[in-house]
């Protein structure tokens, strides 16, 4: 099985783990060019996606968007969005993750800081992450195996699991 795990924003971190290992990582950067609009941002991330998705993968696993107001909201529920149409157009499962539950599961405490998070990724990586989105990538991908490794993939096509 191969899972990607994404932590959505303008710069994506991502994770593809095969067989529960970790087999490559980084981050995907969709910032915008002076004059154009998120819609632009949205259809990068959509065609990155669908490449990244040809690559045989079995199961998503994303955070959850947050609803801080704005811009940053605005992109990361958009971003949530083409996940599940992706993922819904290939027949492929997805969860989200809430940060809160990602950090316990992890670290063992819900309100676990950037540090800890980089430090958890780097022990799995064996090398400095990009970023702490790659970080929470990767945190993302050892997680979504833990839960979801063993999913039986005959379920509804494109159907969310939790």
């Amino acid at each position: 099985m191969i899972l990607l795990a994404l932590d959505t924003a303008t710069k994506t971190g991502w994770c593809l783990m095969r067989n529960g290992r970790i087999y490559e990582s980084g981050t995907q950067d969709f910032s915008k060019k002076r004059g154009e609009s998120n819609g632009i941002l949205f259809l990068r991330f959509r065609n990155w996606l669908n490449t990244m998705l040809e690559m045989g993968v079995d199961f998503v696993v994303y955070e959850q968007a947050h609803h801080r107001g704005g811009s940053a909201t605005e992109i990361g529920v958009n971003l949530t969005g083409r996940i599940q149409e992706c993922c819904a157009e290939r027949g492929i499962e997805f969860a989200s993750v809430h940060s809160g539950t990602l950090k316990k599961q992890i670290i063992g405490h819900g309100n676990a800081g950037k540090p800890e998070m980089v430090a958890f990724a780097r022990g799995r990586l064996g090398r400095e992450p990009v970023d702490d989105n790659e970080a929470d990538a990767v945190c993302l991908g050892v997680y979504g195996w833990t839960e979801y490794g063993s999913v039986n993939h005959t379920a509804v096509p494109g159907a969310r699991v939790n």
